[in-house]
C-alpha cells in the first residue's frame, strides 16, 4: 500500500513537471529560472519601442543590429540567418571579428519565444564567448510579426 502512495505522488509530481515545461514563457521575469535557464540576465533586454525610438536617432547612435534567425529584418539589421546551422554561425563570428568588445550589438531571431527558439541561445553565447560585454536581446515575447511588425516598428526597406 504505502508503495502505491508513493507512486502516485511521485508520477503526479512528475506530471506537474512537465506540463509546467511546456508554458509559453519568454523572458526570465515571466518564467521561473528553473524551467528557463537562460544565459542572459533580464537587464540584457531591449524592448522593442525602446529600440524602435533608437532608430529615429542619428545613425551614429544606432547598436549594431543582428538578424540571427529567419525572419524579415528590421531597420538597420544586418542579415545573419538562423544561426543553429555551421554556416550562419561562422557568419556571425566573422561579422563581428573586426568590432570593439565594448560595441553594442542587439540579436533577434522573432521565429518564436525564447523558450523555444533554436537561434537566440546560441548566438548570445558565442557572442559572450568571443568576449563581447554590450549584447542586448530584442525582447520578442510571442514573434517578430506580434511585437514589431504589427505594432508599425520600422522594417529594412527591400
Amino acid at each position: 500500500m504505502k508503495n502505491k502512495i508513493w507512486i502516485t505522488i511521485c508520477a503526479v509530481l512528475i506530471m506537474g513537471l512537465c506540463s509546467a515545461g511546456t508554458m509559453a514563457q519568454t523572458s526570465p521575469v515571466a518564467a521561473p529560472a528553473l524551467l528557463t535557464n537562460y544565459p542572459w540576465m533580464e537587464s540584457e533586454l531591449v524592448q522593442p519601442s525602446v529600440l524602435a525610438a533608437t532608430l529615429k536617432e542619428t545613425f551614429a547612435n544606432w547598436p549594431v543590429i543582428l538578424n540571427i534567425g529567419a525572419v524579415e529584418d528590421i531597420k538597420g539589421a544586418k542579415h545573419i540567418g538562423a544561426v543553429s546551422t555551421d554556416k550562419n554561425m561562422n557568419l556571425l563570428k566573422n561579422t563581428v571579428a573586426a568590432l570593439p568588445k565594448s560595441t553594442v550589438i542587439v540579436i533577434y531571431c522573432g521565429c518564436c519565444p525564447f523558450t523555444k527558439c533554436p537561434n537566440i541561445r546560441p548566438a548570445y553565447i558565442e557572442l559572450k564567448k568571443l568576449g563581447f560585454t554590450q549584447i542586448k536581446l530584442l525582447d520578442l515575447p510571442v514573434n517578430l510579426q506580434t511585437n514589431w511588425v504589427a505594432k508599425g516598428y520600422p522594417l529594412a526597406e527591400k
